[in-house]
């Protein structure tokens, strides 16, 4: 009877899973929920947006039916697999419980029988006592020591046999957790609390302990710390003769009060991950080169005015990712990829195209597909969507995987070049300088030029000093006489 009723509820609410939204991503960060408990909700509904390692994307619910339950709040992690949110598909059946709640008393059960000990228990460092048996003699109270009332845990117990009793010198004293400031013990609490207080700059042995059998909690040292970041106030107008004593102590900040602690996650740490690789993993090799684009420049004039353009982005980028695709057309060799595990290269005969793009979430690079073979104008088309979808946080994991080469437009922030880092897997990338005007040797006359600088960083297991230099001169020589587009092309 209690397997038909718990059948029942599982099939009346359905739990929605943390799905992998992306190429073997292990997690996500719940960014917004559209929904609340109570609310109507259809299948193929946005129910929340959540945030991976490469994109933010929205997911929507596959059940008709009432919202029964959010199990996690805006700005969570969550594993892939998880459970997120419960939604009543039969709520005209009338009031009912739901799974969790039908399975408590058997999980209870269950948790209960586990809890019986078999053999030394672990504790928070080490093991526990051994179990205890009826052979052992109690232990005789120490003269002044009151009886305990009743057994305490292993891990207290453990605590406690660990410390010395005080020698009878000047009384010591007591500190906010209720030990002694003297005594050898440590404070109850686990490892990543304690590395939390380290980082937080605060001692445990200050803390008092809310969690059960006196442990500090990861509450308890964000309490604690969040006093230290105001201005010790009360402190000062409590000892006025302290302050008189030293007055060149005063208006001195903490360090902690003017730092900021902001999580690793998300694009930014995708980003943080892959630079460290490929910076550590793959040989660079970066090359520069200044070319006059005076031509470039007017002919992107001439192509914003052409009928055939009209409607799509047309900018120096456009013509620069052109002239890379020309140049790695005539140098085909340098699309590749290297395989580690079977130490092969492999040669691509298609050119996913990365772009660079700088988002409110951090850097991205989506790329586009066989670039190699689309028109102008379909270059244009898929640049201007790429970077519109980019900057609205939209863009999928899809459009972010499989690229083989990169450009990143540092000029549009007035740099002149860089030494950009290789996505993992690529060949090779191009950083795009400003354009600016400079003196410049033209028809044996000195003029005002428009000039920019190039820098192509590679792999140098790929792309050897030669062909990285033949491909970044082909690049400038189409972006300095872009007529070799069509020559070349």
């Amino acid at each position: 009877m209690t397997m038909t009723a718990s059948t029942a509820n599982a099939q009346r609410f359905r739990e929605f899973k943390m799905p992998d939204v992306g190429e073997g991503l292990t997690e996500a960060e719940i960014l917004k929920w559209y929904v609340k408990p109570g609310d109507t909700v259809t299948d193929g509904q946005v129910v929340c947006e959540v945030e991976t390692a490469k994109a933010a994307v929205e997911l929507p619910i596959p059940y008709d039916g009432v919202v029964h339950e959010l199990n996690f709040g805006e700005g969570v992690t969550v594993d892939v697999g998880t459970v997120i949110i419960s939604v009543d598909t039969d709520p005209g059946a009338g009031p009912a419980t739901a799974p969790a709640a039908v399975e408590a008393p058997q999980e209870a059960a269950k948790a209960e029988e586990e809890a019986e000990p078999q053999g030394r228990q672990a504790v928070l460092v080490g093991y526990g006592a051994a179990p205890s048996s009826t052979k052992r003699r109690a232990r005789k109270p120490q003269p002044g020591v009151p009886a305990q009332p009743e057994p305490v845990s292993a891990a207290l117990q453990a605590e406690l046999n660990a410390r010395t009793a005080p020698a009878p010198v000047a009384p010591v004293a007591p500190v906010a957790n209720g030990t002694s400031a003297g005594s050898a013990g440590r404070p109850l609490a686990k490892p990543p609390v304690r590395k939390l207080a380290k980082d937080l700059g605060i001692d445990l042995a200050t803390i008092v302990p809310s969690g059960p059998d006196g442990i500090i909690t990861r509450e308890d040292v964000h309490a604690a710390a969040a006093p230290a970041v105001a201005p010790a106030a009360p402190a000062a107008a409590s000892a006025p003769v302290a302050e008189a004593v030293a007055p060149a102590e005063t208006g001195v900040v903490s360090a902690a009060a003017r730092e900021r602690r902001v999580p690793v996650k998300g694009v930014r740490k995708a980003t943080a991950q892959a630079m460290v690789a490929s910076a550590f993993t793959a040989p660079h090799v970066t090359e520069f080169i200044t070319v006059d684009v005076t031509r470039t420049m007017k002919l992107v004039q001439e192509l914003k005015q052409d009928p055939d353009m009209a409607g799509l982005r047309v900018n120096p980028l456009l013509l620069v990712a052109r002239a890379f695709l020309v140049a790695l057309k005539r140098h085909p060799e340098a699309n590749a990829a290297w395989d580690e595990a079977r130490q092969e290269i492999v040669y691509k005969d298609y050119v996913n195209l990365g772009i660079a793009a700088a988002t409110p979430r951090g850097l991205i690079v989506p790329n586009i597909k066989d670039a190699g073979v689309k028109t102008l104008p379909q270059l244009a088309a898929e640049l201007g969507d790429l970077v519109a979808t980019a900057r609205e946080g939209k863009t999928s994991p899809a459009a972010m995987s499989g690229g083989t080469v990169t450009i990143t437009n540092v000029g549009v922030f007035g740099v002149d070049t860089g030494t950009p880092i290789l996505n993992p897997g690529e060949s090779a990338i191009l950083a795009f300088g400003a354009v600016k005007l400079q003196p410049w040797v033209h028809k044996g006359k000195v003029k005002a030029r428009q000039v920019t600088t190039l820098a192509l960083s590679f792999d140098h297991r790929l792309i050897d000093g030669e062909l990285g230099s033949k491909l970044l001169a082909d690049i400038a020589a189409v972006l300095e006489r872009p007529k070799r587009l069509i020559t070349w092309g």
